[in-house]
């Protein structure tokens, strides 16, 4: 994947992410005061319990890393629409390895998921969109980036949480701190899970004694399954689909907070892509989605499309990994 389209496909995550929201505007820090923060995080953390040799270790290398602050205050300014962020998120050579990487672990993803409730392609689906089926987790140091982004000072407390998660990671002894890496925002591993989502959802599958979201597939995968089971997943329906609305369609109706009956949605009009009537159950309520207008695409989103825009609150990260999940469930030839 070339430089560009990264940058593109990062920008929609990074934007939607829920710890890059209600930006402050403050005095952009340099680098010159940054040891000295570090050493008064230190001494504070010290005083909340944390060991000196944690700490000793965690921050023997940290650096300030500009490169986080250009990331947060920099975000690439250009329009997207789900019908140019789709294929680059998901194009054919992902669509195939994804299911090359769904029957590789077949054995263990059914075995988690029948444990969690969760259908593996979307595990393999969250997997490939966030990390590529974690060749590419980020590759900076999580202490480092928590502390500049602190540092920053735009929402220090925030990312001191963050940051004493990271120390608590550390102390626990689930990763040693040269392997400790992630992106520019401290999301780490290939489930891409921020210190505290590591706290809360992480799972020693493999039973080695550590949550190992980096190295252990076992881990990485119950740990997403787990974190869609808190969320509310169901495993007996799917995460949406592609729908028609009438011409008109009430946009204010168009909303996650809108729930109803599929007879509902099917009285108001709304129909299968190809214009057929939609399924008849009367377990599931649902919303109509609307990414961009109405001469774009439009969903009607289930259950799990809200649990999944609780792992990321982006329509375009959402749709991704729903398309990915579909093509692993029906390979093309």
């Amino acid at each position: 994947m070339n430089q560009v389209v990264r940058t593109l496909l990062s920008a929609v995550v990074l934007l939607a992410s829920p710890i890059l929201l209600a930006q402050e505007t403050t005095e952009e820090r340099g680098p010159e005061g940054f040891a000295a923060y570090v050493e008064a995080i230190k001494k504070e953390a010290l005083a909340d319990g944390y060991s000196e040799s944690t700490l000793e270790t965690a921050f023997a290398n940290a650096e300030f890393y500009q490169r986080s602050v250009k990331a947060d205050r920099n975000q690439p300014e250009f329009k997207l629409t789900l019908d140019t962020y789709l294929p680059r998120a998901v194009p054919e050579w992902k669509a195939k390895k994804a299911v090359e990487m769904f029957e590789k672990h077949q054995d263990l993803l059914e075995e988690i998921g029948a444990e969690y409730g969760v259908q593996p392609r979307f595990i393999v689906a969250l997997w490939g969109i966030e990390t590529n089926f974690g060749s590419f987790t980020g590759g900076m140091d999580v202490i480092s980036a928590l502390t500049t982004m602190a540092y920053e000072g735009r929402r220090e407390e925030f990312f001191k949480k963050e940051l004493w998660h990271a120390l608590t990671i550390v102390e626990e002894g689930h990763i040693e701190i040269d392997q400790m890496k992630g992106s520019w925002a401290g999301a780490m591993g290939q489930a891409q899970f921020m210190p505290s989502s590591f706290m809360a959802y992480a799972v020693d599958y493999d039973g080695d004694g550590r949550k190992d979201i980096w190295g252990s597939m076992g881990d990485v995968f119950a740990s997403a399954a787990n974190y869609l089971k808190s969320v509310g997943w169901r495993d007996d329906v799917t995460w949406g689909r592609q729908v028609l609305i009438p011409e008109n369609f009430d946009g204010d109706l168009a909303s996650l907070k809108v729930k109803k009956s599929l007879a509902e949605w099917q009285e108001l009009g709304v129909r299968r892509y190809d214009g057929s009537d939609l399924p008849v159950r009367d377990d599931i309520e649902a919303s109509v989605v609307i990414p961009d207008d109405k001469q774009g695409r439009v969903f009607l989103a289930y259950n799990n499309y809200d649990a999944l825009m609780r792992w990321n609150r982006s329509h375009y990260f959402v749709a991704a990994v729903g398309y990915l999940s579909d093509r692993i469930r029906f390979p093309r030839s």
